[in-house]
């Protein structure tokens, strides 16, 4: 038998959304910070999965210059109707004290990978907003509200409102339809219809060790909903042991056959160590209904498992992706993104050099608006990243380079820069929760080198920075550092995203000195 292994989408790919539309699957997933907005994985198969599209592309669809660490994109919902996809996502501005500002949307498009709508605003309740079409023709959204008020629940609940396609704007009365069981903390909400019920999943316990799924369902959509006596359907609460842990906000797909599967956030932890540098991650678990239809593990319990029974479908992997760009295309590798904002050619060029990205001094790696930065997710715990860099600074000012970074506040940098007595010079600088140091004593002069190979090693926890002159003889250059810092569970403002690794250039003096970048490489190593 066939079995999906996983996680199916590795390194920060939280609070997935799944729809299928004839033999094909899509999956919707959260990108925070990081420009363009939204990941969208394809699949015929429901065992291999690649990158397609980020529909948010455009600053008029999303801008999110200013926006803290782990703002931005919060669980986006995909869906389809009558030929038309839905995608409604919250762009979180503020989430620190007692308020959250969370500003829904919702955009559409006929074709999933071609370009996306300009966004609808809907409403900034609360986040987590999710489409449902019912099927008498009627539109409806739900959304956890926010409840800033001394002594309620944060988590106020799930509103429901109906859309109006027509009138593009949510209309009628505002219902309230549940608050929640005892876990807490009720957020990601979808609705469904199936068995004469409408059937509504949510996600609780807060998105880290305590996160479960939980399912209730209504004969009427305004309630009252009567909760699954088994809830949590699923979780890795109080399992320390399970390879797969923070299980929970999910979504239900029906295959093409007549099988049912559930997509859910999952994270795993380093080991030995409650740390997780890739992030929340996207698994998959095979489901079975009950005789009182009630969704079940077909395996039983409710723990989430690494090697699933893969539906009845013909296999279609897809063409393994090249580790290495040599940047010879007009435009960045998918599994490249930015911070924030998009890089215009004020900041990135692909054709000025051929054959190069050539990236323009940009503000600091503690800025929240303009930097020149692109960088891809860590998808494995062990991965080599090299690159070759021409960069000629003449202040201290200016730095180019190789960085591993989580947020604004936690990141190892390799960078060339200048000093007054060593000329051109090859340095790191660490930033542990905006604490910020230089592990060497002495920065490595390379002056009068053209080129400069950098690389970085990672091993779990343990981070290695090399250079090199010619790309052949190796050095390695500072201690090692760690690279469990790049987690969720350290950072104290970046809590929902995951270890990246990419390239980046800063001019503080604000002349805009670019690096040209050969290629960039990213290997796993099992």
């Amino acid at each position: 038998m066939k079995q999906i292994t996983n996680p199916i989408l590795r390194g920060f790919n939280p609070d997935p959304s799944i729809v299928r539309v004839g033999d094909d699957y899509y999956i919707a997933t959260s990108t925070f910070e990081w420009f363009p907005g939204v990941q969208i994985h394809h699949s015929k198969d429901l065992i291999h999965w690649r990158l397609v599209a980020r529909p948010l592309n455009r600053l008029s669809q999303l801008n999110m210059k200013g926006n803290r660490d782990s703002g931005g994109i919060w669980a986006p919902c995909l869906t389809y109707d009558q030929g038309t996809f839905y995608l409604v996502y919250t762009d979180v501005k503020s989430k620190g004290g007692i308020f959250k500002d969370t500003h829904n949307y919702l955009v559409t498009t006929g074709d999933i990978m071609g370009e996306w709508s300009e966004p609808v605003y809907l409403n900034s309740s609360g986040f987590d907003p999710s489409l449902f079409h019912d099927d008498d023709g009627r539109k409806w959204l739900v959304n956890m509200v926010c409840d800033h008020r001394k002594g309620r629940n944060r988590f106020g609940g799930i509103l429901l409102q109906e859309y109006s396609p027509e009138e593009k704007r949510l209309v009628g009365p505002i219902a309230n339809i549940f608050k929640g069981t005892e876990l807490g903390k009720t957020e990601g909400p979808h609705l469904y219809k199936w068995h004469g019920y409408y059937y509504l999943l949510t996600a609780e316990g807060g998105t880290g060790w305590g996160h479960a799924i939980t399912m209730a369902r209504s004969k009427n959509i305004t309630g009252h909903y009567e909760v699954d006596p088994e809830n949590p359907i699923l979780t890795s609460r109080n399992d320390p042991e399970l390879i797969l842990q923070k299980a929970g906000h999910g979504d239900v797909v029906e295959t093409q056959n007549g099988e049912w599967y559930i997509v859910h956030l999952t994270s795993r932890p380093l080991p030995g160590k409650r740390r997780t540098v890739l992030g929340r991650e996207t698994s998959i678990q095979k489901m079975v209904w009950t005789e009182d239809k009630w969704l079940r593990l077909e395996a039983g319990g409710n723990k989430p498992l690494v090697q699933v029974p893969a539906p009845a479908l013909p296999e279609h992997p897809w063409a393994e992706e090249p580790v290495r760009d040599d940047f010879d295309k007009p435009e960045l590798n998918i599994n490249f993104q930015t911070m924030r904002v998009p890089l215009g050619e004020e900041s990135l060029s692909l054709t000025e050099r051929k054959g190069y990205l050539r990236l323009k001094g940009g503000e600091s790696l503690s800025s929240k608006f303009n930097q020149s930065l692109v960088a891809r997710r860590q998808q494995s715990f062990c991965y080599t990243a090299t690159t070759c860099v021409e960069f000629e600074p003449d202040t201290f000012q200016q730095m180019a380079g190789l960085i591993c970074l989580h947020d604004t506040e936690n990141f190892c940098y390799l960078r060339i820069s200048w000093d007054e007595e060593l000329g051109k010079c090859l340095g790191i600088i660490t930033a542990q929760n905006a604490s910020f140091d230089e592990p060497l004593d002495r920065d490595y002069s390379i002056k009068g080198w053209k080129r400069c190979y950098l690389r970085v090693e990672v091993d779990y926890e343990r981070l290695q920075f090399f250079f090199s002159p010619d790309g052949e003889a190796w050095e390695k250059i500072g201690p090692v550092l760690d690279a469990s810092t790049l987690s969720n569970e350290f950072c104290r403002e970046g809590k929902f995203t995951g270890a990246f690794v990419g390239l980046c250039c800063q001019d503080l003096s604000g002349r805009c000195q670019p690096a040209d970048f050969d290629f960039f490489e990213y290997l796993e190593r099992a």
